[in-house]
């Protein structure tokens, strides 16, 4: 009979609030934290249990996870939460390289087990409980969180030691933030020389540069309606992860600093909390 491990959730935005949804609805005991609480209370209709703060969701919660914006506000919430020896942290966030390395420190002083297993996807995949799980730590830790895996994910990929998991995040993310990028310059230098950007579609559908992606986020640029799946401010925060550990570790990626640049300027022009295609308000012709 399958281990049914009780689950905290700290951080119930975007992408934690479906997860939640959808950890309870598959029979986990959850517990919920958010640091506005009025984003964790619809789950109490899903059974969960919300709390106002992160110590008394995680207590006696088998597995904490935490799906929160950057380093600081995962360090911050989990500082807060009371992480005992045993229990497992399953750190969803993406907070790179020296984020990942803090999460390690914090987990040893406290006793807890650190599974760094962020997750690829955007809002739709997390509703549908179709993100692929990025796992990585001891393996019977990995052993215990994987019906949580399944709860949330359609593919989970164990990776090895607690760190593998975020580097394969980055180097991921690097691509999908070049095909966003790229996919917003498209559009507008088609629009640019007075052509429609539904014919560069139709030049390379069907062939190897066709990909769903491009035209999922092309769509939003020519409809000019930006529903943030995935926000162009934590996009741009993402792509200076992958840049810092490019730096960090001898490579040079002129693409990945260009792209953090131009989603920078896309959130400080107050486009932050839109969908990341939104970068393409700064391309498009005048």
């Amino acid at each position: 009979m399958q281990i049914m491990p009780s689950i905290a959730v700290m951080g119930t935005g975007v992408m934690g609030a479906p997860m939640a949804r959808n950890l309870a609805r598959a029979g986990h005991e959850v517990r919920a934290f958010n640091r506005t609480i009025e984003k964790a209370a619809p789950l109490r209709a899903e059974g969960a249990d919300v709390h106002d703060d992160p110590a008394s969701a995680a207590e006696g919660a088998d597995v904490v996870m935490t799906m929160l914006s950057d380093t600081d506000a995962v360090l911050q919430v989990a500082g807060t939460a009371g992480l005992h020896a045993g229990q497992i942290w399953w750190q969803a966030s993406t907070i790179g390289l020296d984020g990942t390395e803090r999460c390690a420190e914090l987990a040893t002083e406290r006793g807890a087990v650190l599974v760094d297993a962020p997750v690829l996807g955007t809002r739709k995949p997390a509703e549908d409980a179709n993100l692929v799980i990025l796992a990585s730590g001891p393996d019977d830790a990995l052993e215990t969180c994987a019906p949580l895996f399944d709860a949330v994910g359609g593919r989970t990929m164990r990776l090895g030691p607690a760190g593998t998991a975020t580097r394969l995040k980055l180097a991921v993310n690097s691509w999908v933030l070049a095909v966003t990028q790229g996919t917003a310059e498209t559009v507008a230098l088609a629009q640019a020389l007075g052509l429609d950007p539904n014919l560069v579609m139709e030049a390379v559908e069907g062939g190897s540069l066709d990909l769903p992606y491009f035209r999922m986020k092309a769509k939003l640029m020519l409809e000019e309606e930006f529903p943030a799946s995935f926000a162009l401010a934590l996009a741009a925060k993402d792509a200076g992860l992958v840049v810092e550990a490019a730096d960090r570790h001898g490579a040079d990626l002129p693409l990945a600093r260009a792209v953090a640049m131009r989603m920078a300027q896309g959130t400080d022009a107050g486009h932050g909390d839109e969908d990341m295609a939104a970068t393409y308000r700064l391309s498009r012709p005048d």
